[in-house]
């Protein structure tokens, strides 16, 4: 009897092996829209999971975007389903808030799947990004002048959300759907026209041009460097919170407190990564706080010739006073404050 079609049985192989350190008896949900790539998850989990011993279920998020959203939502459950998992929620969120709106759909989405786990004692999520969207990532990043951190893209496990199809391609994931017979919602905004997510036009007009010009393979180069990168990151955010826990001076829940001695001599990059874990403990939030913050926090330590403090997202500041660097609430005078500019 022959086997699965090999990119049916990739799909599911990634499947089994993101699952593998769960519990046993661990319920595995998919978040899936009813597109090609969560479709072709939700597929693949929903033959190999079981097979485990573990259960699997499934989350489809109704971001009310689009004109009858609420019905490709309901179909997409439909299709989880007939697949055989079970239990299969339709959840509804605002997609309403701070950073346009596919941060704020995004956000939302996050938020939603949290919450749908804890409340279904799920012990992951599965996502179904892939090597294409790794690769989309990574070309938004170095547009943006991002540092390693953002390059290496998006982690394979994040808490209880993980990504077994980052090594498939979008043309595996279609694959799966057709030589299962699925039909998958297609996105209008994945076309790429003008007025589309900036990642559709990636998508649809970049990457082209990219593998045209530089030749095949050109998404796979891209996410061979995000999975480098983030070995680079990891390794540098590990010295970085070695160097700040000893820089730390002993406090309670005021201000951050930075002996600037214990830094002297730490490398560039991981004394720079350790005043940006300080900047986040103090309450600035992590995604305001840019590289331009981060340089004039650093040049309180090492070119400091009695500038004012600092102005930090979060209405915070740092300052430096009798060797050390403070970040806390801001309670000076604007006047007093070094506002860097707006990264490029």
């Amino acid at each position: 009897m022959p086997g699965p079609h090999p990119r049916v049985a990739a799909a599911r192989s990634a499947v089994t092996a993101a699952v593998a350190d769960l519990p046993d008896d661990a319920l595995v949900l998919v978040a899936c829209s009813g597109g090609t790539d969560s479709l072709a998850l939700a597929a693949a989990a929903a033959f190999a999971v079981p097979r485990t011993g573990r259960r699997a279920g499934a989350v489809v998020v109704d971001h009310g975007l689009q004109p009858g959203s609420d019905e490709v939502a309901h179909r997409a459950a439909a299709q989880c389903r007939a697949l055989g998992l079970d239990p299969v929620a339709v959840v509804r969120v605002d997609a309403a808030g701070p950073g346009g709106p596919e941060a704020a759909a995004r956000t939302a989405r996050y938020a939603a799947l949290d919450a749908e786990a804890a409340r279904l004692g799920a012990s992951a999520v599965l996502l179904g990004h892939t090597l294409d969207d790794q690769a989309e990532t990574v070309l938004l990043g170095l547009a943006r002048g991002s540092g390693a951190r953002a390059l290496a893209g998006m982690p394979r496990v994040r808490g209880v959300l993980r990504r077994p199809l980052l090594g498939l391609t979008r043309q595996d994931t279609a694959a799966v759907c057709a030589e299962l017979g699925l039909d998958p919602w297609q996105d209008p905004t994945n076309r790429g026209a003008p007025g589309d997510p900036l990642r559709s036009r990636v998508r649809a007009e970049v990457l082209p041009v990219l593998e045209r010009v530089l030749g095949p393979g050109v998404a796979h180069a891209l996410a061979r460097t995000a999975d480098q990168l983030r070995e680079d990151a990891d390794a540098l955010d590990g010295h970085a919170e070695a160097a700040l826990g000893a820089a730390l001076r002993p406090g309670g829940s005021g201000p951050v407190v930075v002996d600037v001695c214990a830094l002297e001599g730490v490398p560039d990059a991981v004394r720079r990564r350790a005043l940006r874990r300080a900047a986040v403990a103090a309450g600035a939030p992590a995604g305001s706080l840019t590289r331009t913050h981060v340089l004039a926090m650093d040049r309180l330590l090492t070119h400091w010739h009695g500038q004012g403090p600092v102005a930090l997202p979060g209405r915070l500041v740092a300052r430096r006073a009798c060797g050390t660097l403070v970040v806390g609430p801001d309670d000076e005078p604007a006047d007093d404050r070094t506002v860097p500019p707006a990264d490029a």
